[in-house]
């Protein structure tokens, strides 16, 4: 019987939009592009050049530090451009789609009968071990780390996150081979939600499965961590996002990389807010173009509204987004008398209006942030949002001020900036969290290399 976690603290957001549970048909799309800032912590090398033709599963760049960390081609096609930023930064590697798509064979293979060593050289050669992530630090790890455990969430409890379980179906074959297959490197944890009750889910093999029950971030990866085997300095788990399990699982067996995923179009600017099966890599016009709203300003969010960047028709799907998000930008809003209005309509985490009364309303908010940054308050705000046996605020300020001995004592290795999402978004200083804890993260990263 899995094990029942409880988590009291967090914060459930209801927002217009949520996807119904269904597949829009999309156009093709031959516009593809691999971009490297979705493997955080990954510098690109670029091992293909412009007009060459590649396969599906053949590698477009690798990580200069580990160049046998390879990183997959979406589909087969000719690279049409290496984009560049300031000093020549790798910031997109585009490819134009065959008609017909070839793919790059790596053999099939029965995981049961591999070694965790044999797992890893198939997801490196393959160019699939990129979408592994660790703790500490919370980014792409790297092929000479020995993880202590594996941790996969299969939970997606943001607001408006797409539901794994839809996506899920029609894959459990996949998704069990690559749980297997992760479970031959390191001992692995399935985090679950309580209202799951997917088969593939609740009595998946070869790993230990965890039911978390409460509301967001539950499904965190970073809060089951914490509560199920935390990480100290010196150690290091990875972490696999559901999807890409699905994606180890095809490659094992059909010896192929197939980086189709199920996505949600979602958000309160969108006209039919729903699923979609897309490629690592689309262009974002193809999968949204027609179902944007045109009547108010959209911001256009490549991932979940929380956590996600904001973007345009002209970018690319990241490695691992399951959501485009439009909302309102609300930089045309014009209200009169400001925050003393009741406010009927707008959410507030501290019942400053009476939208409270209504109960589990769903409520269409937009991008402003109502407030500048100012100093820091020691309110407690942060705790009431973030379950996990640390002392948000106090970490925050020892990364602002560089204390790094403080911020290892106060659990700095077992954070991600997503853990910290909530505690922004309920933050009276409006303070940027997310981009504190990642700048954080990245100075103690080259403390300690």
């Amino acid at each position: 019987m899995a094990n029942v976690i409880k988590l009291r603290k967090g914060l459930d957001i209801h927002l217009l939009g949520k996807p119904s549970e269904k597949k829009l048909s999309l156009p093709e799309c031959k516009d593809f592009a691999l971009v490297p800032d979705s493997f955080v912590g990954v510098i690109p090398k670029v091992v293909v050049k412009e007009g060459e033709h590649v396969k599906a599963g053949e590698a477009l760049f690798v990580d200069k530090r580990y160049p046998e960390v390879k990183f997959a081609s979406p589909v087969s096609g000719i690279v049409r451009e290496v984009v560049r930023g300031e000093r020549r930064k790798v910031l997109a590697v585009k490819v134009d789609a065959d008609a017909q798509q070839e793919f790059a064979d790596y053999g099939m293979r029965e995981v049961a009968g591999l070694t965790g060593a044999q797992v890893v050289d198939a997801l490196l050669e393959s160019g699939l071990f990129g979408y592994i992530n660790q703790l500490p630090y919370a980014v792409v790890t790297s092929p000479d780390t020995t993880p202590k455990a594996i941790f996969v969430s299969a939970l997606r409890d943001k607001p408006l996150a797409a539901d794994f379980e839809f996506e899920l179906e029609g894959n459990e074959h996949d998704f069990q081979t690559g749980l297997t297959a992760l479970s031959k490197v390191a001992n692995t944890y399935l985090g679950i939600g309580a209202k799951q009750t997917a088969v593939a889910l609740t009595q998946a093999k070869d790993v230990e499965v965890n039911v978390f029950d409460g509301p967001c971030p539950a499904g965190n990866v970073g809060v089951q961590v914490n509560h199920l085997n935390p990480v100290n300095k010196g150690e290091v788990v990875w972490t696999v996002d559901p999807s890409a399990v699905i994606f180890f699982g095809r490659l094992f067996n059909t010896g192929k990389v197939n980086l189709r995923r199920t996505i949600a179009i979602v958000g309160s600017e969108m006209n039919d807010p729903a699923y979609a099966d897309v490629l690592v890599g689309t262009r974002i016009g193809n999968i949204v173009e027609g179902n944007v709203s045109t009547k108010n300003h959209v911001r256009l969010i490549n991932g979940n509204v929380l956590t996600g960047t904001p973007c345009s028709m002209d970018d690319y799907l990241g490695s691992n987004v399951s959501e485009i998000t439009a909302i309102k930008e609300g930089d045309d809003a014009d209200e009169a008398f400001g925050w003393i209005m009741p406010r009927f309509k707008q959410f507030s985490v501290n019942r400053s209006y009476f939208s409270w009364l209504f109960g589990k309303k769903e409520y269409a908010l937009d991008a402003r942030i109502k407030g500048g940054e100012r100093h820091m308050i020691m309110s407690g705000e942060y705790d009431k949002v973030l379950p996990m046996d640390i002392y948000g605020e106090y970490l925050i300020k020892a990364i602002i001020s560089g204390d790094i001995d403080r911020q290892e004592a106060l659990g700095i290795y077992e954070v991600s900036p997503e853990d910290f999402a909530l505690a922004e978004f309920v933050d009276s200083s409006k303070l940027e969290l997310q981009r504190i804890v990642r700048e954080g993260l990245n100075i103690l990263r080259k403390e300690n290399a």
